[in-house]
């Protein structure tokens, strides 16, 4: 491999020649030797960062054209836009574990652009501590960088994903309005309930969901930019905050603002904690609604068996013919994943000291997982089980009138005792409702068939 030689303020370093990155994203690539491969900068936060050195770079240029130049914007903003369209990924090889307040990651970026915008130039036009970090810290930068990857992952992953399953449970109540089941609370027998009231319980959990993701939002559009490193905003000249916001938003098509207190907006991620809180209710939801349809599927004649899902691949190496709920499984380890990231991120972001918090990148990690892979797994979910469930109707109406529970109807009119000792008698002897009715004397033939209708308990 060939190399070409950076330096930084503690000296020359060897950096692969074919790369863009400089002299301290290579210390760091170097001193953080962990998890290599696997836990790299989510791709979200490096596309934020050239989102927000882009937009840096315009409020500079409405506030300090002297030193940003219409020359060092028009390549600032070229590299920042390659790099936040993803074409330049193979030049951010850091991981999660380096220094709590991402400042290599943010260095990546500055030198990346760096670099890039010097080749475009044709000469060395840009420092990327000068030029790229103008008016700007990394303890700044990367809760700018989480926030505007938070709101673009919620906006355009999960919530459109938690959507397309709800149009799904919306079709299938409306195909099965007319299919009345037997209800279950405790895992045990309850009172009657239609197929369609049931999914309608999975869709308004769905769209509770998504109102709580929009609840978090409107704070996560604030960024912390302008606020450098303590959140003085020293270096960094007035209203370059508000311009650099607003710039952010010209970007991306999103509505962000400024920080109102740029002392919180450094040290504090309550912001994330609250929305990855509405996360994990969705993988909560996610978690119940799985299975619930795992349950409902069981069998196939052993079981529930009141529903079918597609059979989607063999689910056994020895016993031929098994077919078993895979997609509920991904589903319910998804949510657990989300569940245990919840407890890093809480943990992350209570280790505010004085003016910054230093456990952002791996807040950071586990926040963007949860978003990806809820995301990833509800689409999978709906195409590969819930847009395939079909009702069994003769099972669940076999279920449904060889429940015990139906005696509920009875209590207006023999009564909560004696309809319990209707039950525990059908029970014991194996026998109807109806025949144990009549055997112990509560009411008449006609009279129990004037008034135990099942279907009418929904």
């Amino acid at each position: 491999m060939e190399y070409r030689i950076e330096h930084d303020s503690m000296g020359e370093v060897s950096v692969p020649a074919d790369r863009y990155w400089g002299a301290q994203t290579e210390r760091s690539r170097n001193n953080f030797r962990i998890g290599v491969g696997l836990e790299t900068m989510p791709e979200e936060i490096i596309r934020a960062f050239g989102i927000l050195k882009g937009a840096a770079a315009i409020a500079n240029s409405r506030l300090r054209p002297e030193k940003m130049t219409e020359e060092k914007l028009g390549v600032i903003r070229q590299a920042a836009a390659e790099v936040a369209s993803g074409d330049l990924m193979e030049h951010f090889p850091l991981v999660v574990w380096q220094t709590g307040s991402g400042t290599q990651s943010n260095m990546n970026a500055n030198e990346v652009i760096a670099n890039r915008g010097n080749e475009l130039a044709g000469r060395k036009l840009l420092h990327p501590n000068d030029d790229v970090n103008m008016s700007q810290s990394s303890n700044d930068t990367y809760p700018t960088a989480m926030h505007i990857a938070a709101v673009t992952i919620l906006e355009d992953r999960v919530k459109p994903a938690v959507r397309q399953l709800i149009a799904t449970f919306k079709h299938l109540e409306k195909e099965n309005r007319g299919i009345v089941k037997s209800g279950r609370t405790h895992l045990q027998d309850a009172t009657p309930i239609r197929f369609s009231q049931e999914i309608s319980g999975w869709r308004a959990s769905l769209e509770r969901d998504i109102q709580l993701i929009d609840a978090s939002l409107p704070a996560l559009r604030k960024l912390a930019l302008g606020g450098t490193a303590v959140g003085t905003g020293l270096n960094a000249p007035k209203g370059f905050d508000r311009e650099v916001a607003a710039a952010v938003s010209e970007l991306t098509g999103k509505a962000f603002g400024t920080a109102e207190n740029k002392f919180h907006a450094l040290t504090s991620k309550d912001e994330l904690v609250f929305a990855h809180g509405a996360l994990k209710a969705l993988a909560a939801d996610m978690m119940k609604i799985a299975n619930d349809v795992r349950w409902l599927a069981s069998g196939p004649r052993d079981g529930l068996g009141e529903i079918r899902i597609p059979e989607n691949e063999p689910g056994s190496s020895i016993m031929p013919g098994k077919v078993n709920p895979t997609q509920c499984e991904q589903v319910t380890m998804v949510a657990v994943q989300v569940m245990g990231n919840d407890t890093a991120v809480g943990i992350a972001a209570s280790q505010g000291n004085f003016e910054l918090n230093v456990f952002m990148p791996v807040l950071a990690y586990n926040f963007i997982q949860s978003a990806r892979l809820l995301a990833d797994s509800i689409i999978s979910f709906d195409l590969h089980c819930a847009s395939g469930i079909t009702a069994d109707r003769e099972k669940m109406r076999h279920n449904l009138h060889n429940s015990l529970m139906l005696v509920t109807a009875l209590n207006p009119y023999i009564g909560y005792e004696n309809a319990a000792k209707t039950a525990k008698l059908a029970y014991a002897e194996g026998i109807s409702l109806r025949e144990a009715c009549l055997k112990l004397g509560f009411l008449s033939a006609e009279k129990f068939d004037e008034v135990f209708k099942p279907e009418r308990m929904a």
